[in-house]
């Protein structure tokens, strides 16, 4: 990359030398970061508009463009300016360009965003440019741009100043513009499967419909303790009883005050529906049909890389038992072990590491982790889970120890998760007063029962399927992304010190 010469006459630190800058714009010009410019065509416009312009010929068109500054060349007689959708040419020569135009020149540094009015021609290599006819200094840049092309290596500065990862690496820009994609194609196939779109309280007086640490706060006002949402599913299933639609759906912010990963991020993105008169067997179909959709919109097909790895979102995935899997995959038979003493033995026989107090659903669940999790690389739906870690779903008929519930995995990682769900009140309640006391063993002292919730379920809500999926992963998978801070425009990040 060519940068216009920082005039050797001013300083030579490239900051200062804009800052001087500046001052003499102010000097010269009316204002150097005016309220009213318009454009007439953004850079990706021109490209479609003029494709067919033959080389070294001129449109006989005038357009006003404006973008950041990102190449200078031969004292600024070629600049090339960048908006959101690409990039186009200016050419300013005392041939076309008038003495006020080109007096800016020397002002102009890479990162300055700059307006241009002038006519349309491709040059003899090709090239679509504007002939500058007039030029705004729109922003001066104080800051130098990072080197464009060796990109932001620091990968701690990207995730920090991200405007600087997206304006110098087009993978980071293309990946925003995938994941702004996806979330839309995402809420346009709930709306196409006739699913109503609601928000919910992200500050709640009682958090529910997971186990998860929350971050607390203080309402000054009501003189009330509130915590940010870990899940809207319990708000969610009280619009289903209200009769407002019998498909309801939220796509919105979770908040989990726990571990910071490359899965996981303190706020992150959920999309929970529930769907009267379904259960867990119509909800696998929606995920297919859901998945399959997303891979559409982004890649074209369904078949994508990521990483090493060819995943296909088409589906039908398959229907994995958690016991069978285990079973094949450690020998161990859990459907024939009868105690919660049974279940720990045989599983520290096998070499696992249990707690002393771990239920037979809790050691199930601990082994299929360690063992099978990481071998699920295509897309597969894992079904019957333990009821004692699934507090909200119904049981499987004949096999009241697990209950009608799938979580989705992908490349080794839990996507979605769903339930037939739960809607015997009495049931309901029971399990929910056996999930307070058993945090409060934890010392979550905190944890209370909501009561409105079961007042909700005592009021009587349909039968449903519910489900929950992981936007930021499901991202993670579609744009090749290894880790869940690319995706996120601004991830939590440690206090940088001074």
């Amino acid at each position: 990359m060519n940068q216009t010469t920082e005039n050797a006459g001013l300083s030579s630190d490239a900051t200062e030398v804009r800052a001087q800058k500046l001052k003499l714009l102010r000097e010269q010009i009316a204002d150097v970061y005016p309220a009213h410019f318009h454009r007439t065509i953004t850079n990706a416009e021109i490209a479609e508009k003029y494709a067919g312009l033959e080389p070294d010929t001129e449109s006989g068109e005038t357009v006003t463009v404006a973008g950041r500054v990102f190449s200078s060349r031969n004292s600024g007689m070629f600049i090339d300016i960048h908006d959101a959708s690409g990039k186009i040419q200016i050419f300013s020569h005392k041939d076309t360009a008038p003495e006020e135009a080109r007096a800016l020149l020397p002002m102009i540094d890479l990162g300055d965003i700059i307006g241009v009015t002038g006519e349309v021609r491709r040059t003899k290599r090709g090239e679509l440019t504007v002939n500058a006819k007039e030029i705004t200094m729109l922003c001066k840049s104080l800051l130098p741009m990072p080197e464009k092309y060796h990109g932001l290596a620091d990968i701690e500065t990207r995730y920090r100043k991200r405007y600087l990862d997206i304006m110098v690496n087009e993978e980071s820009k293309l990946r925003f513009q995938q994941r702004s994609r996806i979330v839309s194609s995402l809420r346009r196939f709930l709306e196409d499967e006739s699913f109503m779109e609601v928000e919910t309280p992200m500050l709640q007086p009682i958090y529910g419909g997971a186990t998860a640490e929350p971050f607390k706060t203080h309402h000054n006002t009501l003189k009330l303790d509130m915590y940010l949402r870990i899940a809207p599913e319990l708000y969610l299933k009280r619009v289903l009883v209200s009769g407002l639609t019998d498909k309801v759906f939220e796509i919105n912010r979770n908040f989990r005050n726990e571990g910071v990963s490359t899965r996981h991020n303190p706020e992150f993105t959920m999309m929970e529906c529930y769907w009267a008169y379904a259960d867990y067997e119509d909800m696998m179909g929606l995920v297919e049909r859901m998945f399959e959709t997303l891979a559409l919109a982004v890649h074209g097909k369904t078949e994508f890389e990521f990483g090493d790895k060819q995943l296909s979102f088409k589906g039908p995935f398959p229907r994995i038992s958690m016991p069978a899997a285990v079973k094949e995959a450690t020998g161990i038979d859990f459907l024939a072990i009868k105690t919660d003493e049974e279940a720990r033995e045989a599983a520290r026989m096998a070499g696992f590491e249990i707690e002393k107090d771990a239920t037979w659903g809790e050691v199930l669940a601990f082994v299929f982790e360690e063992e099978v999790e990481a071998t699920l690389i295509q897309p597969a739906h894992v079904i019957h889970f333990p009821k004692d870690i699934s507090p909200f779903a119904k049981e499987v008929p004949g096999e009241p120890r697990l209950v009608e519930r799938f979580e989705t995995y992908c490349n080794g990682w839990e996507i979605g998760n769903a339930f037939s769900e739960l809607n015997d009140p009495v049931e309901q309640r029971a399990r929910m007063v056996e999930q307070m006391e058993q945090a409060h063993a934890r010392g979550e002292t905190e944890k209370t029962l909501d009561e409105d919730f079961l007042d909700a379920m005592d009021q009587g809500m349909p039968p449903a399927g519910g489900l929950g999926i992981g936007v930021d992963r499901l991202i993670m998978l579609l744009t090749n992304s290894p880790s869940i801070r690319d995706i996120i425009l601004f991830p939590a990040r440690r206090h940088k010190a001074d």
